[in-house]
Formats: structure tokens, sequence, C-alpha cells
């Protein structure tokens, strides 16, 4: 694994990075920064830092897998079947209503960082992270 802190470190050797005009990260996963001398509209360049510079508690993602399923986290070990209730018939507000719940079952940082914390299963591939 490569830290946050050592991406920007290496890109610091080649490229002068100062951080974007907006700072506000709100609950985007991208720490954002321009690089300098790049003309008029500055080149920008995001780090994810999900497991080094933890950004969990002001995350407001959820994801909908290409198989249809609701991930609240991308290392969330559950996930929540939207497929089959669309196939079942299920209506606006019932999906409505499963989204919800899914996303109110989000957990501060899943545990990342601690002594149990276990990959999910499904590959960043497969999740569509």
């Amino acid at each position: 694994m490569v830290t946050a802190e050592e991406i920007l470190g290496l890109l610091a050797t080649e490229f002068e990075l100062q951080p974007a005009a907006s700072t506000v990260r709100a609950g985007a996963p991208a720490e954002l920064w321009t690089v300098a001398g790049t003309g008029d509209t500055p080149a920008t360049v995001g780090v994810i830092g999900a497991v080094t510079g933890p950004f969990c508690s002001a995350c407001d993602r959820t994801r909908l897998t290409a198989d249809g399923q609701i991930r609240n986290c991308l290392f969330a070990a559950d996930e929540t079947d939207l497929r089959t209730a669309l196939r079942a018939g299920v209506d606006d507000q019932g999906l409505a209503e499963m989204w919800q719940n899914a996303t109110r079952g989000k957990k501060a940082a899943h545990g990342i960082g601690g002594p149990g914390f276990h990959q999910p299963s499904r590959l960043m591939s497969a999740i569509g992270g």
C-alpha cells in the first residue's frame, strides 16, 4: 500500500502542488490539488487516502453496483439487494425505503484500521471502485 502522503511526496518531486481553491471536501473521496504552471485552467490531481487518511466522518456516498446491490461503503461487508426486489415488482416507494435503510446502516469507517477489520470479499473492480 502507498499512503496518500507518499503519493503527494512523489508528485511534489516533479510538480508544484497547491491545495485546490475549494478545500471543502464535503463527502467527496478525493482531496484535490492544483498543479502550478499548467496554464489558465490549471491541472488538478485528486488523491484518495481512505485507509491512511480516513474521511469517513464526512462521507455521504453510497454505491449501486452493476449487479443491483447497494453498498453504503466500499469497505462494507454487506450489501442490499435491489435487483431481486425490482424483479419481484417492488414499487418506487419500496425501493426508496430499501435505499434509505441501507444508508442508515452505514457504519463509521467500517472498522478500517481496527484489529478486527477484514477486507470485503468483493474486489473493488467488481464493486465499481
